[in-house]
Formats: structure tokens, C-alpha cells, sequence
């Protein structure tokens, strides 16, 4: 018989309801049990973070560093421009609404909500930093580029693959079982009912953000090839719907590709410019970390400010270069500089990748459309650039 697959999404669903149900009638001794698994399944993720953006990103940056040319220059800047300007949209958005929005007079420290202490700890040191990490993958990409070093390029895919193996075998199954610890213990604690209504809240303002996005970079696209920009957006629609079945960016490639040519773009332009942007092109993704980071910042009293956040979000926009070949692997990418410059902790992190996970599929709909605008402006550039070689 075939196997039915669930989706991550849903087992998520199911695994916060069941969290809110069983916290009402639960012991103390069985929160503790989870709790444990909890401090245990932390401790091993904290552990592989640094291995995650080695893994993923040291290929990616080979890759990449391979094709030298001025359209890759363009695109990469274009593509890494608009991902930090998305960024900048949700924080300057969420510093404006988010303090009127979020029930800040009962602020909530999910830090301290844990009803016990796990019934034992393991301590597993991470082999490295998240920066040490970040430097290193940037170091040996960027060195067998240059040096084309074809083994060790080999030897660093085959450790994505063992990466990417481990996060989808071992972090992304167990993920339902960590998230009902965290709903569990809130639920005990009595103070799920706030974090549940902040949820519904940041999802709505995120969904609002993504729209306005679309809009933005379509009619930027618009201008520059002098297109009507609602056109070139409504044209790309099979594509947004396509990354909402799939929540994956590759897999809709092929949709991508094919309605981004309906949009005018060559086939040249557009077949070098959808699968890379698919790599380094996060705007949607990126838009929703930093709103969620930002709200339960918010709600938990912590210090935030302009300077930290463009910090973070220059970082974030490097950190998941190639996550979106994995599933979860950005979310599990950003979770390094959301503790390592956010400061977030182990409760912060889950409710983080929960509410990533509730809005992930709308994530990859934002990146994939948006790489359509980005094939129009490239389009145009070198149409541009050839027409001025040409004349006279």
C-alpha cells in the first residue's frame, strides 16, 4: 500500500491543538517529560545550526562564485537588494502597527512559562559560532571557485546532502513532538490563549506585507520596462498559485519560468535568471522572519532597535542563500542569527519555526512571483545595454 504523506503543515495543526487540549488536564510529571524531550531536542538543534549554514551555504557560494559574468553581478545585487529591502518593509511595518496591535500591557515572558525543570539536561556544545560558521562557508565557496577545486566542491555537496538528510530524517519529523511541548507547557502555564490570538494577528499583517510587496516590485518592473505592471503581476498568478500547492520554490520552476516568458522576457534571460533567483531570492521569507521576530520581541519586553534589526536582516539575507532547496532549511538556517544577534532562546526559536511553518507556503508564493519581476528588469537592462551597443 502507499504511504499517505502528511504535511508538515498540518502536522503542526495538529500537534499545537493537541498541545492546547492535553495542557488543560495535564500533570505535572507529564509536562515534564515533554520539557525534557524539549531541552534535549534543543540542545541537538543548537548543536547543528552552525553545521546547517556550513552545509548549505559553502556550495551555494561555489556555485554561485562559478558563473562570473555581468548578469550574474546584476542579478545577484537585485536579488540580495530586494531582500533586504523586504526586510526593512516588515520592520519599519511592524514598529508601526505591531505596539498598537499586540496586547503589550500583558506582556508575556515565554522564557519563564516552563511549569519545572526537565528531569535531566545533556549539553551539547556546538563544534562553532554562527558568524565562525558563516565565514567559513563564505571562505572555502569562494576559494574553490576561484581555484576550481572540483573535489572539494564534490566533497561539499556530498555533505549538503548529509545535512539536508538530517534535517529532513531527523529535525523535521520530531518538530510536531517539540512544538506540543511548547503549546503543552503555555497551555498549563495559562497563557496560550494570548500567544494563539498574537499568532492570528501577525499572520494577518504578514499576508497584508506580502501583497504590498508584489505590488511594489511589479510596479518597479513596470517602470523600467514600461509594462503595465498589474498585467505583468497578474500574469505570473500560476506561478504564486503553484508555490502555495508546493511550497517550494524549485519545484515550481517550471511554472515560473513559463510565465515569466508570457511576460515578454527571452528565453536566455529567463532561464538564467528564475533558477538562481529560486536560490538567493528570498524577499517573501525574509519579510516573515523579521515580523515575527519583531511581534514576539514585542510581546516579550525585549529590546529592539533600527540599528539591531538592519544588522539582522543584512545577515539573514546571506544565511539562506540555498535553504530553499531544503524543506525547513530556512527557517532552520535563520534560526543561527536569531540567536545569535536577536538573542532569542530555546521557547522563542519553536515559536518561531511554528509560526514560519503556519505561513510557509505564502512565503514561497511571495519569492517565486517576485523573481518574475526581477526576469522583467534583467530583461530590460539587456535589452537596454544591446540596443545602446548597436546604435551609432
Amino acid at each position: 500500500m502507499k504511504k499517505i504523506k502528511v504535511p508538515l503543515l498540518v502536522r503542526v495543526i495538529i500537534a499545537i491543538s493537541l498541545g492546547v487540549l492535553t495542557g488543560h488536564f495535564a500533570t505535572a510529571p507529564v509536562v515534564r517529560v515533554f520539557i525534557t524531550f524539549n531541552a534535549l531536542f534543543s540542545q541537538f538543534l543548537q548543536f547543528l545550526i552552525p553545521i546547517i549554514i556550513a552545509g548549505l551555504v559553502t556550495p551555494a557560494i561555489a556555485e554561485i562564485g562559478k558563473h562570473a559574468g555581468k548578469l550574474l553581478v546584476i542579478t545577484t545585487l537585485i536579488a540580495y537588494g530586494d531582500t533586504v529591502f523586504a526586510g526593512c518593509l516588515s520592520y519599519f511595518t511592524g514598529v508601526a502597527i505591531f505596539p498598537h496591535l499586540l496586547d503589550t500591557a500583558s506582556v508575556v515572558q515565554i522564557a519563564q512559562t516552563q511549569a519545572s525543570e526537565p528531569y535531566f539536561k545533556v549539553e551539547i556544545p556546538p563544534l562553532m559560532g554562527v558568524m565562525t560558521a558563516l565565514v567559513l562557508a563564505f571562505t572555502v565557496g569562494l576559494g574553490i571557485a576561484s581555484l576550481r577545486k572540483e573535489r572539494l566542491k564534490m566533497l561539499c555537496d556530498e555533505f549538503k546532502d548529509i545535512v539536508s538528510k538530517t534535517i529532513e530524517s531527523a529535525i523535521i519529523p520530531l518538530l510536531p513532538i517539540y512544538i506540543f511541548g511548547i503549546f503543552l507547557d503555555m497551555t498549563f502555564t495559562g497563557q496560550v490563549a494570548h500567544v494563539l490570538t498574537t499568532f492570528v494577528s501577525i499572520i494577518g499583517v504578514i499576508f497584508g506585507l506580502h501583497i504590498l510587496l508584489l505590488i511594489l516590485q511589479f510596479t518597479i518592473a513596470g517602470l523600467i520596462s514600461r509594462k503595465n505592471p498589474f498585467r505583468l503581476l497578474w500574469n505570473m498568478m500560476s506561478a504564486y498559485f503553484t508555490a502555495l500547492g508546493t511550497s517550494s520554490s524549485a519545484a515550481t520552476i517550471p511554472v515560473t519560468l513559463k510565465q515569466t516568458m508570457k511576460n515578454g522576457v527571452s528565453h536566455g534571460i529567463a532561464g538564467f535568471v528564475i533558477p538562481l533567483c529560486a536560490t538567493i531570492h528570498l524577499s517573501g521569507s525574509t519579510l516573515k522572519i523579521v515580523a515575527c521576530a519583531l511581534a514576539l520581541m514585542i510581546m516579550q519586553g525585549m529590546p529592539y532597535s533600527m540599528p539591531l534589526f538592519i544588522g539582522f536582516i543584512l545577515m539573514l539575507g546571506i544565511v539562506m542563500v540555498a535553504a530553499p532547496g531544503v524543506p525547513g532549511g530556512a527557517i532552520m538556517a535563520a534560526l543561527g542569527v536569531l540567536g545569535s544577534i536577536l538573542g532569542f532562546g530555546e521557547q522563542e526559536q519553536a515559536l518561531m519555526i511554528a509560526l514560519y511553518i503556519a505561513m510557509d507556503s505564502f512565503g514561497t508564493a511571495c519569492n517565486v512571483t517576485g523573481d518574475g519581476a526581477i526576469a522583467v528588469i534583467m530583461d530590460s537592462i539587456f535589452k537596454q545595454n544591446i540596443s545602446n551597443e548597436h546604435q551609432p
